[in-house]
């Protein structure tokens, strides 16, 4: 496996392809609310893939400061990737990523169906639960040791 940050417009669309799977396709998440100001290279936010030894991507996920907070966004991995690790990949290169930029923690929204994953990496639920996209959400923060 490989992670890398991306820096190319044909990376950042492997990303979107991701996302639109894991989120559009299979979350029914509507595209509008998936694809957004912070989707393009050069901004504020910073955008992660993760492909496999065969150049397939299979995992992305971004991350920007906010408040001197890192903000881990949208998190993914394509269905037959899942339980492999690869979310604790990206989970860690995002979490990097934050402490280069200087955060002293970082948070997500994290799925309900994905709390436990998140548990394990370290984070700990600071809110009860809303819908974002119509999918029930948890606010989750680490703090870096």
């Amino acid at each position: 496996m490989n992670v890398f940050e991306i820096t190319t417009q044909e990376d950042l669309q492997r990303e979107f392809d991701i996302r639109i799977r894991v989120f559009v396709e299979e979350q029914k998440v509507p595209k509008e609310e998936e694809i957004d100001s912070y989707d393009h290279l050069g901004g504020e936010c910073y955008h992660f893939l993760v492909t496999t030894n065969e150049d397939q991507a299979i995992g992305t996920g971004r991350v920007r400061l906010v408040d001197g907070i890192g903000k881990l966004q949208r998190v993914a991995v394509l269905e037959e990737y899942r339980s492999h690790g690869i979310g604790r990949i990206i989970i860690q290169a995002l979490e990097d990523k934050a402490k280069e930029l200087g955060a002293s923690k970082v948070k997500l929204d994290g799925q309900i169906q994905a709390q436990g994953f998140y548990e394990k990496l370290g984070y700990e639920v600071k809110s009860g639960v809303f819908l974002d996209a119509g999918i029930e959400h948890v606010l989750m923060v680490k703090s870096f040791k």
